[in-house]
This record gives structure tokens, sequence and C-alpha cells, in this order.
């Protein structure tokens, strides 16, 4: 399986099997998933340039890569988050700080 990543979890997904494929800021994540179509995206909230709210709207609403499933992490509180990321189409959505397995694990139920 091919996912898109920011770095900090990458290692993590790595390490379970994963192939991660980078991206420094929100618009490159765009560029990225429209050329290598990840099997699933991991964004967080807050990131430079375009938001991770922003790429997944942008995504979601790509004939292309809409099916591509979307999980979202963030540091916001619980709820200001998940609405948000809810409205716009992501698939998943959890807090940081995590645990490893929590996020092998929500991965790993997207892609079923």
């Amino acid at each position: 399986m091919r996912l898109l990543s920011q770095s900090s979890p990458m290692m993590i997904l790595e390490d379970a099997g994963y192939e991660v494929i980078t991206a420094g800021d929100g618009n490159e994540a765009v560029q990225k998933v429209m050329v290598e179509m990840p099997d699933l995206v991991l964004l967080d909230i807050l990131m430079p340039g375009m938001n991770g709210l922003k790429v997944c709207k942008a995504l979601k609403s790509d004939a292309k890569t809409k099916q591509i499933p979307i999980v979202m992490f963030t540091v916001r509180s619980r709820d200001e988050g998940d609405e948000l990321a809810r409205q716009i189409g992501c698939d998943g959505y959890f807090n940081k700080p995590f645990a490893p397995n929590d996020l092998v694990v929500e991965v790993e139920k997207h892609l079923r």
C-alpha cells in the first residue's frame, strides 16, 4: 500500500510495512496525490501553505481523487477539528498526541 503522509508519522507507518510518500506542505501534497495516486492520504490540519482542511477539500472535489480515503489529525480540540473535517469529506480524524498503534489501526481501518 502506498500512503501520502507528513514526516513524523512516516516512521511509524514504514515500521508497520507501508510505503510512505511525504509532502512538505499542502500545495505539494495536492500535487503529489494527483501524480502518485496513493491508497490513503494522512494530513495534519495545521500545515504550511495550504492547510490540511483545504487540501482535503481540494482532493474530495476532484473526480480523480475523491475516492482516496483521507485521515486527518491535529492538536486542535476534537469537536472543533472533527466537525470541520467531516464537513469537507474527511474519512477519519484523530487528535495528537497519539500512540503509534492508534495511527496504524486508523490507517488500516480506512484501507479495508
